[in-house]
C-alpha cells in the first residue's frame, strides 16, 4: 500500500458502508426525522464544531511540528465552516459538549499516522452525509444554501489530499501502512455503526440504498 492507492484502497474495502452513508436516509438519522431547514442547518452546524474541537485538541498535542500546523489549519477551516452554517440559521445557537462515536475514537488517536489515517476515513464518511445536505438544499429550491455546502464538501474532499500527504510523509515501511488502513477503515465503520443503530433506533432498516 502507498499514497497514491490509500483512499481508493479505504474506500473499496468500504463501499458498502459509504454507499449507504451517502444514502437519503442520511439526513433521517442526522436529524432524528425531523426534516426542514433550520434542524438541517443546526445538525450541520454540530457536526463543524465537533470537527473543529478534534481537530484543535490532535494541533495541541501532535508533537511533529508540521502534522500539527496542519491540524491547527484544519481547525481553523471548520471554524469558518460553524460560522458560515450558524450564520444561515434563525435561532440562536450554541453548541454542546456532546460528541458522536466517530470523533471519540478520532480524539484518541495519538500519533500523526493515525491521525493522518483518521482524517482520511472521516473526509470520506462525512462527504457522503454533506452531500445529502446539498441534496436536500437543492430539493428545497434553495440554491445558495446548496452553494454553501458545495463548498464545505469541497473542502470535506480536500481532507482526503491533505491526510493522504501526511502518511505519504510520515509512513515508515509496511507496518506503518497497515496501521493507517485499519484507522481509517474503523473511522468508516464506526460512523456507519451510528448512523445503522439510529435508523434501527427509529424502526427503520439502514440497507437499503436509495
Amino acid at each position: 500500500m502507498d499514497a497514491a492507492s490509500f483512499p481508493d484502497d479505504i474506500e473499496d474495502a468500504k463501499a458498502t458502508e459509504l454507499d449507504r452513508l451517502g444514502s437519503q436516509q442520511a439526513l433521517v438519522a442526522l436529524t432524528d426525522a425531523d426534516l426542514d431547514a433550520e434542524t438541517v442547518l443546526r445538525a450541520a452546524a454540530r457536526s463543524e464544531e465537533t470537527a473543529r474541537e478534534t481537530f484543535a485538541g490532535w494541533a495541541d498535542s501532535e508533537e511533529n511540528a508540521d502534522a500539527g500546523e496542519t491540524f491547527a489549519g484544519l481547525a481553523e477551516r471548520e471554524a469558518d465552516h460553524y460560522e458560515r452554517v450558524v450564520a444561515e440559521l434563525e435561532a440562536e445557537f450554541s453548541p454542546t459538549d456532546e460528541t458522536d462515536p466517530m470523533h471519540d475514537y478520532l480524539r484518541g488517536l495519538d500519533t500523526t499516522v493515525e491521525r493522518a489515517a483518521g482524517l482520511v476515513g472521516r473526509s470520506l464518511a462525512t462527504d457522503r452525509t454533506q452531500l445529502q445536505v446539498v441534496n436536500f438544499f437543492v430539493n428545497e429550491a434553495d440554491e445558495r444554501r446548496a452553494d454553501l455546502f458545495r463548498d464545505l464538501r469541497d473542502d470535506t474532499q480536500e481532507g482526503v489530499t491533505v491526510g493522504t500527504d501526511l502518511l505519504a510523509a510520515h509512513c515508515d515501511g509496511e507496518d506503518d501502512w497497515e496501521r493507517a488502513r485499519e484507522v481509517a477503515e474503523e473511522v468508516v465503520q464506526i460512523a456507519y455503526d451510528d448512523y445503522a443503530e439510529t435508523l434501527q433506533g427509529m424502526g427503520l432498516d439502514p440497507k437499503p440504498i436509495c
